[in-house]
């Protein structure tokens, strides 16, 4: 007799021969949800940014920030701190162009400096990640850690959060003179491995640093969805799988 109720389990993926790993975002829980940063600092500075509303300032500079970033060359990512400042006098100015109270450069700067310092305070592992990196070592995998930014705050994070040894091969942008979504990135990290693309996977948040470029040179691209928002509406990426933790990846 045939039973109807048997359990219908995924086919789960063998583990590759490497992984390139991003590390904020992906790891860390670093700069996700700015508009939560920006809000709780801009509470924090209310009084001087009064009659205006917090909220109002905090929506105004996350705004000017995301096209900024958007538009970005890839220096800025070595002068965080810079365009930060940056990005909340445009927001202040664009308040301002509204009719707005025109608040002072001073404060913009200040508000920016206690964003960064915030960010940084903040930062924790993701519960698992450590162990499922642990994990993939167990298990043969080679592991590079692939990151964007300036090399001193990276390797800065890199320390305190003891990556340091889970990792055969560390690549921070500001250590090696490019990033993603350079392709030598990821061809430099392959090649320290000593590994081919059809045997590397590249895990992290961004589309398209970890997921398009990827793909393009035929790495398996998974992307890390931390809080369930799902692919942002419109989209034409298509990870080949999307995870909200590192944990979902170890075997068993």
């Amino acid at each position: 007799m045939t039973t109807t109720n048997s359990i219908v389990r995924p086919i789960v993926k063998p583990l590759p021969r490497a992984m390139l790993i991003d590390m904020d975002d992906t790891i860390l829980s670093a700069y996700g949800r700015p508009e939560i940063a920006w809000n709780t600092i801009a509470e924090e500075f209310a009084e001087e940014l009064a009659p205006l509303p917090p909220a109002q300032v905090a929506t105004a500079v996350l705004a000017y920030a995301r096209n900024f970033w958007a538009n970005a060359e890839a220096a800025w990512r070595m002068k965080l701190g810079e365009a930060r400042r940056l990005t909340v006098r445009g927001g202040f100015a664009a308040l301002a162009a509204q009719g707005h109270r025109a608040l002072p450069d001073d404060l913009a700067d200040r508000l920016a400096d206690r964003f960064t310092r915030y960010r940084e305070e903040a930062i924790f592992v993701f519960p698992g990640a450590h162990d499922a990196i642990d994990a993939f070592k167990a298990h043969g995998v080679k592991l590079a850690l692939v990151t964007n930014g300036a090399a001193d705050m990276q390797r800065a994070k890199v320390e305190r959060f003891e990556l340091t040894h889970r990792f055969d091969h560390i690549q921070i942008e500001g250590e090696h003179g490019f990033g993603k979504p350079e392709e030598r990135a990821y061809l430099h990290a392959m090649e320290a491995l000593g590994v081919t693309a059809a045997e590397t996977w590249m895990i992290g948040d961004n589309l398209e640093w970890e997921v398009v470029t990827p793909q393009r040179l035929g790495i398996y691209a998974i992307w890390l969805d931390a809080h369930g928002e799902g692919l942002p509406e419109g989209s034409t990426v298509k990870p080949d799988r999307i995870i909200r933790s590192l944990t979902e990846l170890v075997p068993g």
